[in-house]
């Protein structure tokens, strides 16, 4: 059984950036510093670690009248496929509705918009294109 934590402390942060690293800005040739950005505490990082290790993440912040974002979902690549990215947005959304959030927005990749999808999120608009490879789209659900 998987659990789901927050992290609480810079160990916790330092694994899923590891994590996140890995999965999102390795592959493409990108440096570690791109994996994270000054909001991490003022943010709420969910994570699953195994063994000592995070092997699955995702962060909501709070953006505003009601209006949360999630971002950095990653999951390991060992470990995709076995339900981990469901758990984190599952605490995500929770952890949203403690916060007075009602609605989160999220920039999907092209590859994850049908995970997105199977959790009730709907594409908004087309967005960007991340360093010019990398499709991403608007999506949005209203939490109940």
């Amino acid at each position: 059984m998987y659990i789901v934590k927050i992290a609480k402390n810079q160990t916790e942060i330092d694994g899923i950036i590891d994590l996140r690293y890995t999965v999102l800005r390795k592959p493409w040739g990108k440096p570690k510093d791109t994996a994270t950005d000054d909001d991490e505490f003022a943010a709420v990082n969910a994570y699953i670690e195994l063994e000592g290790e995070v092997i699955a993440c995702g962060r909501l912040q709070d953006n505003g009248r009601g209006i949360g974002q999630i971002r950095y979902m990653a999951v390991h690549p060992d470990y995709q496929g076995k339900g981990l990215g469901k758990l984190i947005v599952l605490k995500l959304e929770e952890e949203a509705k403690k916060h007075s959030i009602n609605t989160i927005e999220l920039q999907a990749r092209d590859n994850a918009r049908e995970f997105y999808r199977s959790q009730n999120y709907t594409v908004k608009e087309t967005s960007f294109k991340l360093w010019d490879i990398i499709q991403h789209y608007l999506m949005t659900k209203k939490l109940q």
